[in-house]
């Protein structure tokens, strides 16, 4: 049975100039080329997630949010009515 890959190969082209500011940031860490590239592309991956996924709010935003949470407003008359339909649409039949 062939063994399962625990790497995936990524290929990009570049310019000369990217090429010797990555080969140069490199160096000056110590590190490969490819270790370098790796964690950073890793680092912009984790980053882009993050601010896909995280909602952040300024103080003021976060105490309107926690009044709204601990003083909600009525329902208005339409909401109660989706609230109606949605509570008879879960009644077991």
């Amino acid at each position: 049975m062939p063994a399962t890959a625990t790497t995936a190969r990524l290929e990009a082209r570049i310019s000369f100039d990217l090429h010797a500011t990555l080969k140069r940031a490199a160096e000056l860490q110590g590190r490969t080329m490819t270790d370098f590239v790796v964690s950073a592309v890793q680092d912009a991956a984790l980053r882009a997630i993050e601010q896909s996924e995280v909602i952040r709010l300024s103080l003021v935003d976060q105490e309107c949010f926690a009044q709204a949470l601990m003083n909600p407003h009525e329902p208005t008359p339409a909401m109660q009515r989706a609230f109606d339909r949605r509570s008879n649409l879960l009644k077991p039949a």
